[in-house]
């Protein structure tokens, strides 16, 4: 297994790296050259960076995607093409993203697209809490030890 970061905006790469480096799981920052850093990755971690296009890190996640490998991303249209490569995808606030769940998540996302093109207000993600990271964390870990 291998984790793979849609690592732009992704408020918990410490913690995935502070819970994958131990288990000897390799993790893959996947960001836009826009987030460049000259700070050195620690050992097991490794970041890419692509063009600042649009989908650019999706569509390098994904060439890099196989089966049993795991993407931490945000984006729903990401984990649904994650899903459909055999592969888990995870939400930065402890959802697993599921056959189950994911055509729902991409209907709203459209719902509220299309509310935002009428000059409808849609209200925005809530803040990221420390309950939101435990649960991350707790999942995260959940998910490794299954698959080791």
């Amino acid at each position: 297994m291998k984790i793979y970061v849609d690592a732009d905006a992704c408020p918990v790469k410490e913690i995935i790296i502070q819970v994958a480096i131990p288990k000897n799981i390799l993790v893959y920052l996947v960001k836009s050259y826009a987030h460049f850093s000259t700070h050195p990755d620690p050992e097991g971690v490794i970041s890419i960076y692509v063009d600042s296009e649009r989908e650019a890190v999706d569509y390098r996640i994904l060439s890099m995607l196989r089966a049993g490998d795991l993407v931490i991303t945000q984006d729903y249209g990401l984990a649904s093409l994650a899903l459909e490569k055999k592969a888990f995808a995870l939400h930065h606030k402890g959802l697993i993203y599921t056959a189950d769940n994911i055509d729902y998540l991409l209907e709203v996302r459209y719902q509220h697209a299309q509310a935002r093109k009428k000059k409808i207000r849609t209200k925005g993600p809530k803040r990221l809490t420390q309950e939101d990271k435990d649960k991350f964390k707790a999942t995260l870990i959940g998910i490794l030890t299954n698959f080791q």
